[in-house]
């Protein structure tokens, strides 16, 4: 499974997401889920892991980018992005209601289109929890010193510039480069997925 890109299946997933179709966005999802459900477990902290669950985290993400879908505006090597300030907001909604992350109700035009896509999500999340890579991955990241596991989150899973990144851990730009170069190197020594990585 390789990263979304600008080029290839992405673009005509995205335009068919756009235009309606489940199919096309449940190929999206797919190839971008197993690197959202990784960063759900690794941005909830051990005390709130007792009313946050990542798979519900992951599905209202994706519930809410199937709504928004037909705003969405950029090619593949922006999905990513936009994913992601989905998953943040979500994250920070559901941290503040101190409860797990339930889909929105109401009144939708493509409200069972949604149902299908919760099903499929659902299915997915699932089968990533008994993912044993996936729990490797989590694990190894888990034991990295703080600042390695937010060059993997922002870097690696994210995908943000790598000037956003210096900005928020207080860094030049080139210091976070030659950091996460160093350390993608290091990962990729490890039989874990690099397919999770930007």
């Amino acid at each position: 499974m390789g990263e979304i890109g600008a080029e290839g299946p992405t673009r005509m997933w995205l335009t068919q997401a756009q235009e309606g179709d489940q199919k096309g966005f449940a190929e999206l999802y797919e190839h971008i889920a197993p690197s959202l459900h990784t960063w759900a477990y690794l941005r909830i902290r051990p005390e709130q892991s007792a009313h946050l669950d990542p798979a519900d985290l992951v599905q209202e993400v994706w519930l809410r980018a199937w709504r928004q879908m037909e705003t969405f505006e950029g090619d593949g090597s922006y999905f990513r992005f936009w994913i992601f300030r989905i998953a943040k907001n979500v994250l920070l909604e559901a941290v503040r209601r101190g409860q797990k992350s339930k889909g929105a109700g109401g009144p939708s035009t493509r409200l069972n289109m949604a149902h299908a896509q919760l099903d499929h999500a659902t299915a997915v999340s699932q089968r990533m929890a008994r993912d044993e890579s996936l729990e490797l991955f989590r694990a190894q990241v888990g034991e990295l010193p703080e600042d390695e596991r937010k060059l993997v989150l922002h870097c690696g899973l994210e995908g943000l510039p790598h000037l956003q990144v210096a900005e928020r851990m207080g860094l030049s730009g080139e210091a976070v480069t030659k950091r996460w170069q160093r350390l993608r190197a290091r990962l990729a020594t490890s039989d874990l997925p690099q397919y999770l990585l930007a």
